[in-house]
C-alpha cells in the first residue's frame, strides 16, 4: 500500500465508523450525507481489502482487521490534530471562553466553589458549563468536546492526560441526635442503618445489589476484608442527598471527608472518624491531548490546581 495515495479523509471516516458502527450515525457525526459515507466505506473496503464492518443480527460489527486498526488510526488522528493546532495567546481578563467541565457532585461540592471564586476575581467574563458523568462519555473528552472531567476513575484510555487533584480520606456523617454518636465503634456502626453513595466514571449507572460487595466500592470492600457487612437501607448517586438523609436519627452516611466537612459547622450534624480503615481515594482531572497545548486550557488547569491547594 502506497501511503502517498491514501486519502486522509478515509482515515477519518474509518475512525468514526468504528466508533459508531452505523453508517447513518457516522455521516451525522461528520456532517456529510449518508450516501457519501456509504461511498467512503466502499473505498475503505477496497483500500484495506477487508469488509471493515459486517452486518449481523446485532447490527454492524467490525472485522478483526478493523478492530486491530482502530487504536492506531485514533492515535494518528489525535497526534495530527494536536500538531496542526496553532499557537495563541490567552487574556483571562477579556476572554469570554466557555469551559465545559464534567464533575461528579462530590467534586462540584468541594472543589468548584473555590474554583468559581477565583474565576470571578480574575476572569469575570469566563463561563463554566458543568455536566454530570451521565451527560458525557470518554469519546467526548478525547474529541475535546469536554474541556475536562473531574472524578474518581478506575481505568482511563492511555491517550488522556491526567493529574491527581487531591487524595481524600473517609468520614462518617451522622445526625447530632443519632443515639450511637456517644458510643461510636465498629459494633454500633454495623448495627446502624446506612446510606450508600457513589458515582465513578461515565455513563448511566445500573441498579445496585446490597449483596454484590465487589461493586459497592471502597467502604464495603474495606468491611469485607474484616468479614463484616453494613446494613444499607438507601442507595443514592448524589452526595447532597446522602448528606440530607444523614439527618435521620437512624442513618449513617460514610463519605469522602471533604464532602462530610461541608457540614462541620452545622450543629445538626456530627462528623466522626470511621471505626475501621478505609483506603484513601484520588480525585483526578483528565483532558484530551487535543487541548494539552491550548493556552486557555493551560491557564484553566493551573487554576483548578490552585483552587484544590487552598485546602
Amino acid at each position: 500500500m502506497n501511503i502517498s495515495k491514501i486519502d486522509l479523509n478515509l482515515l477519518i471516516y474509518l475512525d468514526v465508523l468504528l466508533r459508531e458502527k452505523n453508517v447513518t450515525r457516522a455521516a451525522g457525526q461528520l456532517n456529510i450525507t449518508q450516501p457519501a459515507m456509504s461511498n467512503g466505506l466502499k473505498r475503505l473496503r477496497t483500500l484495506f481489502n477487508d469488509p471493515i464492518l459486517v452486518r449481523t443480527s446485532d447490527g454492524m460489527v467490525p472485522t478483526e482487521r478493523a478492530r486491530a486498526l482502530a487504536p492506531a488510526i485514533r492515535k494518528i488522528l489525535l497526534e495530527l490534530e494536536e500538531a496542526l493546532q496553532g499557537e495563541e495567546e490567552f487574556n483571562e481578563l477579556s476572554s469570554q471562553r466557555v469551559f465545559r467541565l464534567m464533575a461528579s457532585d462530590y467534586a462540584a461540592s468541594t472543589l468548584l466553589p473555590k474554583l468559581l471564586k477565583r474565576i470571578n476575581q480574575i476572569a469575570p467574563n469566563v463561563t463554566i458549563d458543568i455536566m454530570t458523568p451521565s451527560d458525557v462519555n470518554f469519546h467526548d473528552v478525547e474529541a475535546g468536546k469536554i474541556d475536562m472531567a473531574i472524578n474518581r476513575f478506575d481505568e482511563l484510555p492511555q491517550s488522556f492526560h491526567q493529574k491527581t487533584i487531591w487524595r481524600d480520606s473517609f468520614s462518617c456523617l451522622l445526625s447530632a441526635n443519632n443515639p450511637i454518636v456517644s458510643k461510636f465503634n465498629l459494633n454500633t456502626y454495623l448495627s446502624a442503618k446506612h446510606v450508600w453513595v457513589s458515582k465513578t466514571g461515565f455513563g448511566v449507572g445500573v441498579g445496585m445489589d446490597p449483596k454484590d460487595v465487589q461493586k459497592l466500592g471502597w467502604v464495603d470492600e474495606a468491611l469485607a476484608r474484616l468479614g463484616k457487612q453494613r446494613n444499607i437501607k438507601v442507595f443514592t448517586r448524589n452526595y447532597h442527598v446522602a448528606m440530607q438523609l444523614a439527618l435521620e436519627d437512624e442513618l449513617v452516611a460514610t463519605l469522602p471527608t471533604r464532602a462530610a466537612l461541608i457540614h462541620k459547622n452545622d450543629a445538626n450534624y456530627t462528623v466522626l472518624k470511621p471505626p475501621f480503615d478505609i483506603p484513601d481515594i484520588e480525585l483526578k482531572m483528565i483532558w484530551s491531548p487535543l487541548l494539552h497545548h491550548d493556552a486557555s486550557h493551560i491557564w484553566f488547569r493551573q487554576l483548578v490546581i490552585e483552587a484544590a491547594n487552598e485546602g
